[in-house]
């Protein structure tokens, strides 16, 4: 007979971390692969950059260095790899098993190619996409990765406009969803923008395995300064979007907004004061399917709202220092910052002061 099990949550928060790293590897390889963690990009205040595997209460279980500043992760659950990709315009992007068990390997964007700091694996975990920049001809790509051969570049389709970022795949296991901001940069010009007087931001759906444009969808002409970055779908296959105004400070744009196939792009009324506690700038975009909500963050603002997707009603606001990161958590969100904190759903803070955790925070189930 099994003994009864224990809720690991609670085990964890009373074993402490001491227990967490005396564990041999097939323990914690066992406990990581059965209780919900949390994966970012971080740097420590000593200069070194790295990627963390956190438990639900902010305890740092594996991590791995980078060579240089990461941005966001995906998970492939076929295989149980995570590839964390490295900030614009960065052109590395590194895989790793969260449990440790192998040593992480890299993957180098190929010449005239730079990564934007996402990808998503195939439903099948075969092929990995990741956004590109074709610097020299100004082009968004979606480069194509063959994971069951040591991810081998095979090839890579249009992303059907300038500075793509973020980009889903939905639940059809065949549409990616792309997110354009529409910036161009160059890396001999660092992360400056060259075009925020020319910009034309759109949000795209593909067909992943021919990269034919489905459809193209873009802001009206008097918002081409509003760049779309980061999105996430809902429960009912909604995608919702967060943008960065590049315009005056002054103005007072809306930030959020919701695509669907076959309609045109709706964005979300805010009231005036929530908007003005963004500053412009929404960081970090995360959907939680069991509570029909979405989360939104904004670091330059220090603020984070969550929204009930059915009614596009403010549930929430809250103050908090360079607030970004944001992943689903039981019937609400967890959220990093930039000072070393890891917030829970009912506000119960972790702080790792030597860490500087980045925008985005991935659940890995």
């Amino acid at each position: 007979m099994k003994p009864p099990l224990l809720d690991r949550r609670a085990f964890l928060r009373a074993a402490g971390a001491t227990f967490v790293a005396s564990l041999p590897a097939p323990a914690l390889a066992a406990t990581l692969e059965t209780d919900a963690v949390y994966a970012t990009a971080f740097q420590r205040r000593d200069g070194a950059y790295g990627a963390a595997i956190l438990s639900e209460d902010g305890r740092i279980l594996h991590h791995v260095d980078l060579p240089a500043r990461g941005h966001d992760v995906t998970f492939d659950p076929i295989s149980r790899r995570s590839v964390v990709f490295a900030r614009q315009p960065g052109t590395f992007a590194t895989v790793f098993d969260h449990t440790g068990r192998t040593q992480p390997t890299t993957i180098t964007s190929v010449e005239g190619r730079h990564f934007y700091g996402h990808g998503v694996f195939s439903t099948d975990g075969k092929l990995l996409y990741a956004t590109e920049n074709d610097f020299d001809n100004a082009a968004g790509m979606v480069g194509i990765y063959d994971a069951t051969d040591g991810f081998a570049r095979i090839g890579e389709f249009p992303t059907y406009g300038v500075g793509p970022h973020e980009l889903l795949l939905m639940n059809d296991g065949r549409t990616l969803v792309i997110a354009n901001g529409g910036i161009e940069t160059h890396p001999d010009y660092g992360r400056a923008k060259l075009n925020i007087a020319t910009m034309k931001p759109s949000l795209v759906f593909v067909e992943r395995e021919t990269g034919e444009l489905l459809e193209r969808h873009e802001l009206a002409a008097e918002l081409h300064k509003l760049s779309i970055r980061h999105m996430d779908a809902d429960e009912r296959g909604t995608v919702w979007f967060g943008c960065q105004h590049e315009g005056p400070a002054t103005e007072r744009p809306l930030l959020v907004g919701s695509a669907t196939r076959g309609r045109d792009l709706t964005l979300l009324d805010m009231p005036i004061e929530t908007l003005g506690e963004f500053r412009n700038y929404i960081g970090s975009v995360a959907a939680n399917h069991a509570s029909g909500t979405l989360a939104v963050s904004s670091p330059q603002g220090n603020s984070f709202a969550i929204i009930d997707t059915a009614s596009g009603r403010i549930i929430s606001s809250q103050s908090v220092t360079e607030v970004c990161g944001l992943a689903p958590d039981r019937e609400s969100f967890l959220a990093t910052t930039g000072t070393g904190n890891v917030i829970g759903p009912n506000g119960a803070e972790c702080s790792k002061p030597d860490y500087v955790w980045d925008n985005h925070l991935l659940r890995i189930s």
